[in-house]
């Protein structure tokens, strides 16, 4: 699922359910932003704005739905729902079993994975980020904190020092070739979006097409 597709099927459903041509906010896209960048599937989020409108369709009220922020808790709750089942079939174990073991084991091997991948990245200017990377995931294995979120930040962490070290180590002339056919692909969307917003779609989006040119993986814990 590419960026656009995201964002225009969430669009659309939107839209098409609101029942009047409203376009969405800048906050609603930056919401749209997060979720891609956190990896929440789009079918979940489909199915959380459809919810929604289902249930107030049924009891209707004097305000009427204008945003998609309104649909945010449902999409986080059913996200929660998806992310629990999706443990519970990488271990091949029920869900409700001990689930602070399981979820130990199941980051283990993800960080394991990611060592394992990263030392396959063939690239020499990213030799030393590389290296650096995979010394603080084994160590971050080595040492694991029992809060799943102090964990994830450390991935984060790591993440965006080898994103920093992929801007700063390409050639400029690739890199001015990439971000040309980024910004023709938003151009579309650009007029809906605030300055910000547009320049955080942008840097994601080129930062999406330098990890698939060097071949490197999302860390953190949503891309288990």
């Amino acid at each position: 699922m590419n960026y656009f597709n995201y964002f225009t099927e969430i669009e659309d459903t939107f839209v098409r359910r609101r029942g009047k041509n409203l376009l969405l906010s800048p906050l609603d896209w930056a919401m749209i932003e997060t979720w891609q960048e956190r990896g929440i599937p789009l079918h979940i989020v489909l199915r959380g704005i459809e919810t929604v409108f289902d249930n107030f369709e049924k009891n209707p009220r004097p305000r009427t739905i204008k945003s998609l922020v309104f649909c945010k808790e449902e999409v986080e709750a059913l996200f929660q729902e998806w992310a629990a089942t999706q443990i519970g079939k990488a271990e091949g174990v029920p869900v409700d079993g001990n689930e602070n073991d399981l979820s130990r084991e199941v980051i283990r091997r993800h960080i394991s994975s990611l060592i394992e991948k990263l030392r396959e990245v063939a690239e020499p200017r990213l030799g030393e980020a590389i290296d650096r990377a995979t010394k603080r995931l084994i160590e971050l294995n080595e040492t694991m904190a029992d809060r799943p979120e102090q964990i994830d930040g450390a991935l984060s962490d790591i993440e965006g020092m080898l994103e920093e070290a992929m801007l700063s180590n390409i050639e400029s002339v690739h890199l001015k070739k990439i971000e040309k056919e980024v910004a023709g692909e938003l151009r579309q969307y650009k007029s809906h979006m605030e300055k910000s917003s547009y320049q955080r779609t942008h840097k994601l989006m080129l930062l999406k097409r330098l990890r698939e040119h060097y071949n490197i993986p999302r860390l953190t814990l949503f891309y288990l």
